[in-house]
């Protein structure tokens, strides 16, 4: 059976966390788990996702705003965005560690990602890669929005995440250069990668810019047995290489206005030099890799954005905001034992599919406060989106998802009212109006080499729903803040999935009712408290979909049950500032969820891993030692969990990363040690998501960074 080496190390790591937790609870930016100096709180953080620019601390759910200081500090450890997001966000899944994030859930729902505003999810076909469209050296802060929300449309059933791209720094020109070296602790050869990346930005009289550049390249990832990390046909990160351009122009009309274009081209494809060893899950015997070339060309993720938006602090007393974006997105994913078809030469070979989604669309806002001597804020806009996606097959150019056409349309209008001195009334109302459009096409008999399944009739469905949105916040002390929120989300399931599998002659696209919207309510309770030095804030949820979508899997492939589901969980985040240069931190997340298998109204079935996340503790200690030394120590552990099927129940494990800075006469050096302990894992996914000999992974074992950051 497959041990996990290091559990005798967890109780004191725990129990010493946990001491130091319990006189933390420090003054926080609410959500964000980051200490708060006073000089800084004469300037509260706005939350630009919230579109009417709330104040953190100020809204009726809990907001989480990672500090571009909070990325580095991860970045020196890792450079994995889904492994970053899983550090610092409450109630996000485990890090896979792979491209793909399917799995990685965030209240047990999916994620929004938007950059700078602009959709990275794919509607119609989720590649589940869209937390891979940008390189984090880019950004400078992300906001997150926890629980359903349609403030920025659809997609963001569990909750939005929000990467705000770096700006100009003022005093003329500046430039940064960086790089940094990731090897396993036994320095295998093979395990080498390294990471590059420029920035240059500066102001010139009206005009700013930004302009920046990373490249890196992904050894093979071991594990804490010392064996290679198995590959995953989805998507993976290790024996990679990937660079992003990034590129932004800005111009002030007057002091009021201000048009900007940015620009980002992410392009990560992964080497063929390893083939999958499938592993023996009966056995505990995980899966890995081995040298080969795998057959097919490598998978890849190919990302191009463009967005141009124009900004007025002072339109007629308004402030507006507008802009229209593009994106071009691509992703390859590896050969399977599916898709076979005859070569040239009468031989059976098997084909490997693609990817492609292009959407244009445009965000209007304008927001006026003032209102109702000085106690009413309205904010009011328009969302335009169109998304044009199919899946094919790259040998033999068959269609496996039909090109299918998703129009959306939605104003929305959000209110911000002062009841009275310490209690304010949110509220807003959002109509989505939704038409997706999808030929006459043939299914594809994924496991015949002659023939396709059936013909399934086209058709032009369209949905309209009248989302809603409530809560107050109340200032009950100085000290302590009262919220209650009731929210709702809209997405759409997976379409590609739906039409893909499509199997029983006679179907019409206008009649399935699978293609119906998933409609989520997000209704959370919680309390702020900040008391100096020391804050806490203690959030409960639940987030029901009374036509909901569960992932299972069957033959091989990823299904979307449409279902009933329920789920509901507890977040804790404290922080205390023990001194001015040394800042501990504590959360701890609670979620069960179930579901409705047999239609009769009543959900009876717990949600599994591929759905919900853990139970998490994460405790955190970062230091400034004097004016050239500052180290961080993080610790997480993910509780076990049993379910109703007794092959996804979760051993839990923990983990420990650790890192230090150290300022030198020019630039900085760091070196970050993910996986302390070296603990010997079977990831969270691969225990309680799927039940698969391919898809048993281990988890990174220790893995030391080394990095040397330049600004002039």
């Amino acid at each position: 059976m497959y041990v996990n080496k290091h559990h005798v190390l967890w109780p004191t790591v725990s129990f010493i966390g946990l001491v130091a937790a319990s006189h933390v609870y420090a003054q926080q930016d609410s959500s964000t788990g980051t200490a708060i100096s006073a000089a800084d709180e004469s300037q509260p953080m706005v939350v630009t996702a919230t579109r009417s620019k709330s104040e953190a601390g100020q809204t009726p759910q809990k907001v989480t705003v990672i500090s571009r200081e909070q990325i580095e500090q991860q970045m020196a450890i890792s450079s994995d965005p889904g492994q970053v997001l899983s550090n610092l966000i409450p109630s996000y899944s485990p890090s896979r560690q792979k491209l793909s994030n399917a799995g990685e859930t965030f209240r047990g729902r999916d994620a929004a990602f938007l950059v700078d505003g602009v959709p990275q999810s794919n509607p119609l076909r989720d590649s589940s890669r869209d937390s891979y469209t940008i390189d984090l050296s880019m950004v400078e802060r992300i906001e997150v929005i926890h629980g359903a929300s349609a403030e920025h449309g659809l997609g963001a059933t569990g909750g939005l995440i929000n990467f705000v791209t770096r700006r100009a720094e003022g005093g003329g020109i500046s430039q940064h250069a960086g790089v940094s070296l990731t090897t396993d602790d036994d320095f295998e050869s093979d395990g080498f990668g390294h990471k590059l990346d420029y920035r240059i930005s500066g102001q010139q009289g009206d005009w700013d810019f930004v302009a920046a550049a990373t490249r890196q390249e992904r050894g093979v990832f071991y594990d804490g047995n010392d064996d290679i990390v198995g590959i995953a046909y989805p998507g993976e990160l290790q024996n990679s290489e990937s660079y992003d351009l990034f590129g932004k122009l800005g111009y002030w009309i007057d002091d009021n206005q201000n048009v900007e274009l940015s620009l980002n081209h992410f392009d990560l494809e992964e080497s063929n030099d390893y083939v999958p060893k499938p592993g023996d899950r009966d056995a505990g015997v995980p899966t890995t890799a081995i040298k080969g070339t795998r057959d097919g060309e490598p998978g890849f993720n190919e990302v191009t954005t463009a967005r141009l938006s124009y900004a007025h602090a002072d339109w007629f007393g308004n402030e507006v905001d507008a802009q229209v974006y593009h994106q071009r997105f691509r992703a390859r994913f590896a050969t399977t034992p599916y898709f076979p078809y005859l070569d040239s030469a009468g031989d059976t070979q098997y084909d490997q599919t693609r990817n492609e989604s292009d959407k244009v669309g445009a965000k209007f806002t304008i927001n006026r406060d003032g209102l109702l001597g000085d106690r009413l804020v309205l904010t009011a806009g328009l969302d335009i989106l169109r998304d044009e996606t199919r899946q094919m097959l790259v040998e033999t150019g068959r269609t496996y998802v039909p090109e299918s056409q998703f129009d959306n349309i939605a104003p929305f209008l959000q209110g911000e009212f002062e009841l009275a001195k310490p209690l304010t009334l949110h509220a807003g109302v959002r109509h989505e109006h939704a038409e997706l459009e999808v030929d006459t096409y043939q299914s594809i008999d994924r496991d015949n080499v002659t023939q396709d399944n059936v013909t399934v009739e086209g058709g032009k469905p369209s949905f309209d729903e009248t989302l809603f949105n409530a809560g107050l916040v109340y200032q009950a002390t100085d000290w302590a803040q009262l919220y209650a929120n009731y929210s709702e989300g809209f997405g759409m399931p997976d379409v590609g999935r739906v039409l893909r599998g499509i199997s029983t002659p006679g179907q019409n696209v206008d009649d399935l009712l699978q293609l119906q919207p998933i409609v989520t309510d997000n209704r959370e309770v919680g309390a702020r408290f900040d008391w100096d030095r020391y804050g806490l804030e203690i959030s409960y949820y639940q987030s029901n979909a009374d036509f909901g979508q569960r992932l299972t899997e069957e033959n091989g492939t990823w299904v979307g049950n449409r279902e009933k589901t329920e789920i509901q969980g507890v977040e804790i985040t404290g922080d205390m500032q023990v001194t001015d240069n040394h800042d501990l931190s504590l959360s701890y997340t609670h979620a069960e969820g179930e579901s409705d298998q047999d239609g009769d109204g009543r959900v009876e079935t717990e949600l599994t891993g591929i759905n919900i996340a853990p139970d998490t503790l994460k405790l955190g200690w970062s230091a400034t030692w004097n004016d050239k030394v500052s180290t961080r120590l993080q610790s997480r552990y993910y509780f076990d969990r049993s379910v109703d099927d007794p092959k996804l129940d979760f051993d839990g494990y923990g983990l420990v990363d650790a890192s230090l800075t150290y300022r030198l006469p020019a630039g900085r050096m760091s070196v970050g040690v993910e996986n302390v302990t070296d603990e010997d894992y079977l990831t969270y996914y691969s225990q309680s998501a799927r039940v698969s000999d391919e898809y048993y992974f281990t988890g990174r074992g220790r893995t030391l960074t080394l990095g040397y950051q330049l600004d002039f």
